[in-house]
């Protein structure tokens, strides 16, 4: 059995982003880089099915990107991955989601992965997409959003996140994909004898050149933070005192009561 999990390395939600020269991305200046979150939920429940099956399938983790991404790919060596890809492209962020699903799928499918395993979306572009085109390209079955995952004779039973709480229960036939949302399960943290393994295990460089053919489909035209807001005031006093305040504001302020 083959297992293929798909990460992306993005910056830490917490930073200033500022726009890049060409005004359609961020800058990389100054940023921290950590593995999106829902990709971690990813690695973890490949490691685990690897667990699960006795330690006889062999997971591969692959990430396309810049060099940088080596970082994010050694942690997920650390936590149970064999091996890794990177897809090398410096210019990744240019790179719309079918393109991505594209020089994926190029790579996976002289690999015959039973399952596949992403996550639900990067934290950064949000789009949600990479997963269900690659599944799509492959002609393999997906389901998103998943929240609970079992597998047994190559039938694999996952629960989904619906909207409103609800839930869904869904079985589908490998191979197949996946896309692993926030609960599904405790990403574990790499122990110290593990990240010194990790060193040892091979890492593949491919030049995006060599998997990808395909033109964007989608560009980004700007990037750009929302427009600064002034800020609120706070009414205070009992209600009389609040609804005579707000009809001066009203009043002075606006055209609502002109």
């Amino acid at each position: 059995m083959k297992i293929l999990v798909c990460i992306k390395q993005v910056p830490d939600m917490e930073s200033r982003f500022k726009p890049d020269s060409a005004g359609v991305w961020y800058s990389d200046t100054d940023l921290a880089f950590r593995m999106n979150e829902y990709d971690e939920y990813a690695v973890e429940q490949a490691v685990q099915l690897k667990e699960q099956l006795g330690g006889e399938p062999e997971v591969v983790v692959l990430s396309v990107g810049p060099d940088r991404v080596v970082e994010a790919l050694k942690k997920a060596l650390a936590m149970g991955c064999d091996r890794a890809v990177q897809v090398q492209d410096p210019a990744a962020h240019l790179k719309d989601p079918w393109q991505i699903a594209s020089a994926i799928a190029a790579y996976a499918k002289g690999e015959n992965f039973n399952l596949i395993f992403t996550g639900l979306q990067s934290q950064d572009r949000g789009s949600a997409q990479v997963g269900v085109t690659l599944a799509e390209i492959l002609g393999i079955a997906s389901v998103t959003t998943i929240v609970g995952f079992e597998y047994a004779d190559g039938s694999v039973t996952v629960r989904r996140e619906l909207e409103g709480g609800l839930k869904a229960r869904v079985q589908l036939k490998t191979p197949a994909l996946v896309t692993c949302q926030l609960g599904l399960n405790v990403p574990r943290y790499p122990t110290l004898p593990n990240i010194m393994k990790a060193k040892k295990k091979e890492i593949l460089t491919l030049p995006v050149g060599e998997l990808l053919h395909e033109e964007a489909r989608s560009v980004t035209a700007s990037f750009y933070a929302p427009p600064k807001k002034s800020g609120g005031i706070v009414l205070e006093g009992d209600v009389a005192v609040q609804v005579d305040q707000l009809l001066d504001i009203l009043r002075d302020k606006t055209t609502v009561l002109r």
